[in-house]
């Protein structure tokens, strides 16, 4: 159990930074705040939510702690099945829960927002912890005990982020939609088509949230620093997951 210890201390260290970097001067509510979004998005999900994670996955790829397609590395066919499947079906969830006609740029802006936070999210809690409990449990018991503490990882991570994330009640549901996005992980077994899926669900909450605080005007234009810093984030982490693939 020293591979989830581990995992678990990278866990810790990612939500600190998340209390930080975003919880603390509630960043997510302030589209304006542009250094902050930068360094939440470049220190607490690109490197402690996504580079360490990927880093320990390498480690335990080579001492023979599993294999890739158990971190959600499989090969380009379930790839690009993945993010298909993510992408249709995590549409169709969002467009359940949030029927009114939207702006394409403020789904657009609002998709890149939570992207960055999405993909760490998925790495840590689901790649590395949840995948890494996994094998340390036999059979039946370590996929659903992995699925299980990943969706329960994810949900109590959201105490470190700002209102209305960091209620009780919210959390208690967030757990839910991790529930959901450990259903499709365990049937994609990928990582990014399983980000792309779970990201709707972010665009849902963060998307509520504006409309609350009467801060959606600010998506309504094409943010190109957001957008670019998705595209970042994507390709640094299709590029970070072939060592591992091929580990």
């Amino acid at each position: 159990m020293s591979s989830f210890r581990n995992a678990l201390a990278v866990y810790l260290l990612w939500v600190l930074a998340t209390w930080l970097l975003e919880g603390l001067p509630r960043t997510l509510l302030r589209p304006e705040a542009a250094g902050l979004r930068l360094g939440y998005a470049l220190v607490a999900n690109l490197g402690l939510g996504i580079f360490l994670p990927l880093w320990l996955i390498r480690r335990h790829l080579r001492a023979g702690w599993g294999t890739p397609a158990d971190y959600g590395f499989g090969g380009a066919a379930r790839r690009w099945a993945g993010i298909a499947a993510g992408a249709a079906i995590g549409y169709g969830v969002f467009r359940a829960s949030h029927p009114q006609p939207l702006d394409p740029i403020v789904l657009l802006n609002a998709y890149a927002q939570v992207w960055v936070v999405t993909a760490a999210e998925i790495t840590v809690c689901w790649a590395l912890a949840g995948a890494t409990l996994r094998r340390a449990l036999p059979a039946w018991s370590g996929m659903l005990g992995g699925a299980g503490i990943a969706s329960l990882l994810f949900g109590v991570y959201h105490f470190a982020h700002s209102p209305p994330f960091n209620e009780p009640r919210m959390v208690a549901f967030l757990t839910l939609v991790g529930l959901a996005t450990s259903l499709f992980w365990l049937v994609s077994r990928d990582l990014l088509g399983t980000a792309v899926f779970h990201n709707f669900f972010g665009v849902a909450g963060v998307l509520a949230a504006l409309e609350a605080g009467g801060k959606l005007p600010a998506l309504a234009e094409p943010a190109a620093g957001p957008i670019a810093m998705a595209l970042l984030v994507a390709g640094a982490l299709a590029i970070a997951a072939r060592p591992a693939a091929r580990s």
